[in-house]
């Protein structure tokens, strides 16, 4: 029986591609560092932040962003995604909030496990209107195996008291459903975010949902 949900927020409740994209760009910019197409920068979205950029250049024989050079970036992000960020600037996607209010009202805990750092993410949850259901948030320096690893979950288990059968994560890429995997949690992959269906398939979703309020649904299949 489902006790807890653990949810990813970009690309899953929030729909923050746009500003992501837009700062990513203006990092790489700014770094004058080689152009990365939108595409290949929105398949880093779901990692640690300094881990999208030095994933985002591969080939160490044109382009070396190590560690060092991951982190001068990560640090860029942030400053230009404050600057951004205006109210506004990032909505709910559909559903989400009668959805997440309709769990609670059933019991349900609702968590969150993201990339994004605490801060932001008790903003956003707070500004969106999401505080009143959702009041255990994780952040990526909350925790040491960040997405892909299991850290972000086994914390949530640990601190709940659960078993993995008691709860799911929902997520909209493969770093979301390998960190459940990876704790031995199933995964629920969302199409309408940061990844497409074929990657949330690939990396075994057990369930796939092209609108937040199928959630509820699949909730109540599984206490049967």
């Amino acid at each position: 029986m489902i006790k807890t949900i653990i949810l990813d927020f970009d690309g899953t409740l929030g729909n923050t591609k746009g500003i992501i994209l837009r700062t990513m760009q203006a990092t790489l910019r700014e770094m004058n560092l080689p152009e990365r197409t939108d595409e290949q920068c929105a398949a880093m979205i779901g990692l640690p932040l300094k881990q999208c950029f030095t994933n985002l250049y591969p080939d160490h024989e044109t382009t070396v962003v190590d560690d060092a050079l991951g982190e001068e970036c990560a640090r860029i992000y942030r400053r230009l995604f404050d600057e951004f960020n205006l109210p506004g600037t990032v909505p709910l996607f559909p559903h989400v909030v009668d959805t997440i209010r309709e769990l609670h009202e059933q019991g349900m805990r609702l968590t969150v496990a993201s990339s994004r750092s605490h801060k932001t993410l008790d903003n956003y949850v707070s500004d969106l209107g999401l505080s009143p259901y959702i009041t255990y948030i994780l952040g990526v320096e909350d925790v040491a195996d960040a997405k892909p690893g299991p850290g972000p979950v086994l914390k949530t288990l640990e601190d709940f008291g659960l078993s993995a059968d008691e709860c799911i994560v929902v997520g909209d890429t493969k770093y979301d459903i390998l960190m459940a995997h990876n704790a031995g949690v199933k995964g629920v992959g969302v199409t309408y975010g940061n990844g497409s269906r074929e990657e949330l398939t690939g990396a075994g979703a057990e369930w796939l949902i092209d609108d937040f309020a199928e959630l509820v649904e699949i909730c109540k299949k599984y206490e049967v």
